[in-house]
């Protein structure tokens, strides 16, 4: 485990406070945990914030101010209740959170915060790369991220979305059975029935047992081919025929194209509202 220089986590008072927060903001931004020993809320809010300071690489500090031996600086600064999280940035109080929260919430709000790091402007480019189609550059753009921030669930999302539209089902299923839990992991699961689906095309693992096993498999190697737009046509012919082929394979392999091409591309919009004419 990574030990926190003493500098990043620090206990401040009413003699220190300017200096410390105050001061220390104009450089760096400083969260602010009003809490006292008696508020058991505060115990769980405390570890939290703790972790994610200690994941900042010196980005922020936490400074901890006990209400109870510092009730001036709680007049000050309005806190009402407790815990209360304040963030200064250039000595001034930018944002508040009151009460415990998630701690998804918690990097939602220290990620307007700080600036992105190098790393994160870069995945972003691989997220923008992947919305225009590109999808080679999206791949070099998002392998080099994960090779620096490897638990970062946006990169290895947009690195199976590129994978599986070069038709690579591989390695993209190994990364979306390895996201860290997140937000991408609806959009993960989404994906995962096409990424399936496709390393059976090529075990020459799908079903061949009717006309409409043909036509699927002859639709999956269409969109392996990059040729989404034939495939999705063809698979909602296959669902004009039977609305639930092989437990509704082609609806959930028509939805996970649809996730790779994004919903910015028009096309995405016209064959979601295809796709609901046809199964309601």
């Amino acid at each position: 485990m990574k030990i926190i220089t003493p500098e990043k986590i620090i206990e401040v008072n009413e003699l220190n406070f300017e200096y410390e927060v105050v001061n220390f903001s104009q450089n760096t931004p400083v969260l602010v945990d009003f809490w006292a020993e008696w508020c058991q809320p505060c115990k769980v809010l405390g570890p939290i914030l703790e972790k994610i300071v200690n994941e900042s690489h010196g980005s922020l500090r936490l400074a901890k101010v006990n209400v109870d031996q510092n009730p001036n600086l709680a007049l000050q600064y309005n806190v009402r209740s407790i815990p209360t999280v304040k963030a200064f940035i250039e000595g001034r109080v930018e944002a508040e959170l009151v009460g415990v929260q998630p701690e998804s919430r918690l990097r939602d709000f220290i990620s307007k915060l700080t600036p992105p790091s190098p790393v994160e402007l870069e995945i972003k480019k691989g997220t923008n790369l992947l919305l225009t189609h590109q999808w080679d550059e999206a791949e070099k753009v998002l392998r080099i991220a994960l090779e620096q921030k490897s638990e970062s669930a946006m990169a290895s999302l947009g690195l199976a979305k590129a994978l599986l539209a070069k038709g690579q089902p591989d390695e993209a299923l190994r990364l979306l059975d390895e996201m860290p839990p997140s937000r991408e992991i609806n959009q993960a699961e989404i994906l995962r029935p096409y990424a399936v689906v496709l390393q059976q095309f090529e075990k020459n693992e799908l079903p061949a047992e009717s006309d409409l096993d043909v036509l699927f498999s002859h639709n999956i190697r269409l969109a392996k081919m990059g040729r989404f737009a034939i495939a999705i046509d063809g698979l909602l012919d296959t669902l004009r025929q039977d609305k639930k082929y092989r437990h509704g394979i082609a609806h959930k392999v028509i939805l996970g194209i649809l996730e790779i091409l994004g919903d910015e591309d028009p096309q995405t919009r016209d064959y979601r509202s295809e796709l609901a004419s046809i199964l309601f």
